[in-house]
C-alpha cells in the first residue's frame, strides 16, 4: 500500500495549461468546429476511448509509462479541474509521461485517486492506467468534462515541442461512482500521424 510520510515538503507541482481557450462539457458533447480542432483530433480529445490505446494503434509501438511523481495531497483540490471534488479524499496524484517503447513522448497526464484504494487499481505503477484496469477487467466509463488549448513551458521542454498544447480532463467512473480524475495533455508531435491541428 501507497504509505504517505510525515516529511513537510511539499509535492511536486503538476502541469496544467496556461489556457488560452477551454471549453465545458457542452463543449465536448457537440465538438468543436474544424477550423478550431481538426476531426482526427476530435476523437482523440473528445472521444471516450483509451488515449494509451490509441497512441499505441497511431505509433505500432506499446505505450509505455514513465511515473514521475506519486504525491499524497491529501484534501487539498490542489489547483485540480472542480470535479476533483467527486473523488473522496484524502487523495493521491500520480503523474506520468506516456511514451512510445522507443522513448518518443506523445503525452502527459495527471491523476487524482482516492489513496486508501489507488494500490488496488494500479498493482502495477508502471503500466498505463488503462492496461492496469483492463487486466482487473474493470467497467469503466470515460466522462470527458473539458478541453484546453494553451501554454506550458515545462511540457515544451518536455515534448521538446513548441505549444500551444491541447489537454483535457476526465473522470472514470465505476459502479456508478466516480474512480479517478485525469487531465492530460498531448504532444504536438502526434501531428506527424494525425495531420495538423486544424482545417484551414
Amino acid at each position: 500500500m501507497f504509505q504517505p510520510t510525515n516529511s513537510l515538503i511539499l509535492p511536486a507541482p503538476w502541469y496544467a495549461l496556461n489556457a488560452s481557450w477551454q471549453g465545458g462539457e457542452d463543449i465536448v458533447q457537440k465538438g468543436l468546429p474544424h477550423t478550431q480542432l481538426a476531426p482526427a483530433w476530435q476523437i482523440l480529445l473528445l472521444g471516450d476511448g483509451s488515449p494509451t490505446r490509441h497512441l499505441q494503434l497511431m505509433t505500432g509501438e506499446p505505450t509505455e509509462v514513465d511515473v514521475i511523481d506519486m504525491s499524497l495531497v491529501g484534501v487539498d483540490k490542489d489547483g485540480a479541474p472542480v470535479q476533483i471534488e467527486a473523488v473522496p479524499g484524502p487523495r493521491l496524484r500520480r503523474q506520468v509521461w506516456l511514451r512510445t517503447a522507443s522513448g518518443q513522448r506523445l503525452a502527459y497526464a495527471t491523476s487524482w485517486w482516492e489513496a486508501s484504494h489507488v494500490d488496488e487499481y494500479l498493482q502495477n505503477k508502471s503500466l498505463p492506467i488503462w492496461a492496469s484496469l483492463a487486466r482487473l477487467r474493470t467497467e469503466l466509463y470515460r466522462d470527458v468534462q473539458g478541453i484546453y488549448y494553451g501554454e506550458s513551458a515545462a511540457l515544451e521542454s518536455a515534448f521538446g515541442e513548441s505549444g500551444p498544447f491541447w489537454g483535457r480532463h476526465y473522470l472514470f467512473w465505476h459502479y456508478g461512482k466516480p474512480l479517478t480524475l485525469i487531465y492530460e495533455v498531448f504532444s504536438p508531435y502526434l501531428t506527424k500521424y494525425l495531420g495538423p491541428m486544424k482545417v484551414s
